[in-house]
C-alpha cells in the first residue's frame, strides 16, 4: 500500500489531523499502541455494568470548526451543558456558581465582590476572545532560513500583531497580567471573599502542578476560558456516552474518508534516511513506508524513544529533554451505589450535576500544592468530582451512578524513592474521604473504583509525568516555543516529520485544534512539494 501519510497516535488531535488529511485526498494510516482509538479520550467499562470516561472527562474546549468540519454530530456526537457550573461545599455552607446564580450567591459573601463580578467577567471575555482568534492560527516560525523563508512567518507575525492592536489598552494590561501573573495574584486584585476565588481559582491549578501563587498560573485559568458547549461561550457539558463518544466519532469520521485505522500497534522507530522521515518500524517488527510521519505523542515521548538521536540537532535535542512536564493528577472513576448527600445539600439537584469542588479557598489549594512537593500527595487535597451519569443514564445501572475524580495535588515522582505503585490505594482511599467529609455516607456507596496515578497515566496514555496536558502551559512552552522555539509550527527539524499532540499549540484539553493546525501545515507542504 502506497501512504502518503503515517500517523503515530490516534489520540483526538491524531484523529482530527488524519480527517483533515484524507479530506484533502491524501492516504493515511494511523497507528494506536492500544487496543482502541481515542488516547486519554475514551470511554471504558470499569465495574460490572458501570462505564465511564476513563482519563478527560468533561467537554467546553473541543473547537466547534472541529466539530462541523469533521460532522461529529452525524457520526453520533451529543454533548450536554451541566445545569449548574460548579458547586464547592462548605463548612457549614454551599457556593454555587452558574447562569443566574453567581451573583446572588457571591453577595452572601461580598456584596462589592457581587457588585464587581459582571465588570470581571466582561473584560476575561475580552481577552478569551483573542486567545479563541489566536487557536486556530499556526505560530510563527522565525528561523535563519533567509528572508523567503522567513516572510510568510514575518506576514502572520504582522496580523497576529492586528488582533492585538484592536484590544483597548485596558484589555492589553489585562491579556499581560494574566500571560505573567499568578492566579492567586489576579483574583486577589479583583475579589475579597474566599468562595468567589476558590471557584475561578481552580481554573487555575487544574492540569498544573503549581500553586494559586505560582507566576503564570493565571494564563492556565484562561486556557479553561476559551472554550464552549453547543455555541454557548465559557460553558462546561458532558458528552453523551462518555468522552470515548468524541473520538469514536472522529474514528467513525475517518474511516469514511478513507483512513486506516489500526489499533494493537505500537511504533518502535521513525525510520529516517539521510535526515528525513521514511516511515515507521513497529514493535512488531512491520516496515512501514511514507512520505510524511506525524507524531500525536508527547514530544520528549517522540524525539527520545522512537527517533535517532543522531539526526537532531544537538540544541533542540537538549531542549526537547528539559521540556517541562507534570499536572500533579491523581484520576479516579467509581461506581456509586447512590448519589452523594451533603452535609449542606442533601437534597438531589443540579448540584450533582455541576463541576463539585473541595477546595474552599486559595489558601487551601497553595497548602496542597507545597504539601505535595513535601511529602508526595497532600493531606487535605483538592477534589473535582462530576457524576455524568445525572445528565447521562448509559454510564450505570438504574438507580446508580459513575463520578469522576480529578485529584491534586500529588507528586508526579514521590520523593524517597517510593513507587506509585505502592501508594496507590493509600492516596485513593484519602481521595474518597475527602469527599465523604461533604458528603458523609460516600464512602459506603462506592461499589468499585478504578484508580490512575501519575504513573498510570504514564503507562496507559503515554502522559509523561501524568501530566495532561502534554507538558506544563508556562510561558516559555505557549504558542511559537511550545514544545521549543524553532519548532512551534507542527514541524520539527527533520524533515516530512510533524507533531500534531497538545505538545503543540494551543496546547492541551480535548480541543482538537493541534490536530487541525498541523494539518493545514502538512497540506502546505505537500502542494508545494517540500515533502
Amino acid at each position: 500500500m502506497a501512504r502518503d501519510v503515517i500517523l503515530i497516535g490516534g489520540g483526538h488531535n491524531g484523529l482530527t489531523c488524519a480527517a483533515y488529511l484524507a479530506a484533502a485526498g491524501l492516504k493515511v494510516t494511523v497507528l494506536e499502541r492500544r487496543a482502541v482509538v481515542g488516547g486519554a479520550a475514551v470511554t471504558e467499562e470499569f465495574h460490572p455494568g458501570f462505564r465511564n470516561s476513563t482519563a478527560s472527562y468533561t467537554v467546553s474546549l473541543l473547537n466547534p470548526k472541529v466539530i462541523r468540519d469533521l460532522d461529529l454530530a452525524r457520526h453520533g456526537l451529543k454533548v450536554v451543558e451541566r445545569r449548574m457550573a460548579n458547586f464547592l461545599p462548605l463548612d457549614g455552607d454551599g457556593f454555587c456558581v452558574g447562569d443566574g446564580l453567581t451573583q446572588a450567591e457571591t453577595a452572601r459573601f461580598s456584596a462589592r465582590d457581587a457588585e464587581r463580578l459582571p465588570t470581571y467577567w466582561s473584560r476575561l471575555e475580552a481577552v478569551a476572545d483573542v486567545l479563541r482568534e489566536l487557536v486556530l492560527v499556526t505560530p510563527p516560525n522565525l528561523v535563519e532560513d533567509g528572508w523567503a523563508q522567513a516572510a510568510p512567518d514575518l506576514l502572520k507575525s504582522v496580523a497576529i500583531g492586528r488582533r492585538l492592536t484592536r484590544l483597548d489598552l485596558t484589555a492589553k494590561r489585562d491579556l499581560l497580567a494574566l500571560l505573567a501573573q499568578s492566579v492567586g495574584d489576579w483574583l486577589d486584585g479583583w475579589f475579597e471573599s474566599d468562595p468567589i476565588k476558590a471557584a475561578y481559582g481552580f481554573d487555575g491549578v487544574v492540569g498544573a502542578y503549581a500553586s494559586p501563587y505560582t507566576p503564570g498560573s493565571a494564563y492556565v485559568l484562561l486556557h479553561h476560558v476559551f472554550g464552549e458547549v453547543n455555541g454557548k461561550k465559557g460553558a462546561w457539558g458532558n458528552a453523551i456516552g462518555g468522552m470515548g463518544a468524541i473520538t469514536e466519532a472522529m474514528a467513525a469520521c475517518c474511516r469514511a474518508r478513507g483512513v486506516e485505522v489500526r489499533t494493537g500497534t505500537a511504533v518502535a522507530e521513525v525510520r529516517t534516511v539521510k535526515g528525513r522521515a521514511t516511515g515507521v518500524v513497529t514493535e512488531a517488527g512491520e516496515v512501514l513506508a511514507a512520505r510524511a510521519v506525524v507524531s500525536n505523542l508527547h514530544p520528549q515521548l517522540l524525539f527520545r524513544t522512537l527517533v535517532d538521536p543522531g539526526v537532531q540537532p544537538t540544541d533542540f535535542a537538549e531542549r526537547i529533554g528539559r521540556y517541562r512536564s507534570g499536572s500533579g493528577t491523581f484520576r479516579m472513576n467509581l461506581a456509586l451505589s447512590e448519589l452523594p448527600r451533603f452535609t449542606v445539600r442533601p437534597e438531589r439537584g443540579d448540584h450533582h450535576t455541576a463541576g463539585i469542588i473541595v477546595a474552599p479557598s486559595l489558601a487551601y489549594m497553595e497548602r496542597a500544592f507545597h504539601d505535595a512537593r513535601a511529602n508526595g500527595w497532600s493531606q487535605a487535597p483538592i477534589v473535582e468530582m462530576l457524576i455524568p451519569s445525572t445528565l447521562d443514564d448509559t454510564l450505570a445501572p438504574p438507580g446508580a451512578h459513575v463520578a469522576s475524580l480529578f485529584c491534586q495535588h500529588v507528586a508526579p515522582e514521590l520523593p524517597d524513592g517510593r513507587s506509585w505503585d505502592d501508594c496507590r490505594d493509600e492516596v485513593a482511599d484519602l481521595m474518597i474521604a475527602t469527599v465523604d467529609a461533604h458528603a458523609p455516607g460516600f464512602a459506603q456507596s462506592v461499589l468499585g473504583r478504578q484508580i490512575l496515578s501519575p504513573l498510570d497515566l504514564e503507562r496507559t496514555f503515554g502522559l509523561v509525568a501524568g501530566d495532561i496536558m502534554h507538558g506544563r502551559l508556562s510561558l516559555d512552552q505557549l504558542f511559537s516555543a511550545r514544545p521549543v522555539l524553532g519548532a512551534g509550527d507542527y514541524r520539527t527539524p527533520i524533515r516530512g516529520l510533524y507533531q500534531c499532540g497538545a505538545g503543540t499549540h494551543p496546547g492541551g484539553g480535548v480541543t482538537g485544534a493541534p490536530g487541525h493546525n498541523a494539518a493545514a501545515e502538512i497540506l502546505k507542504d505537500f502542494r508545494r512539494r517540500r515533502i
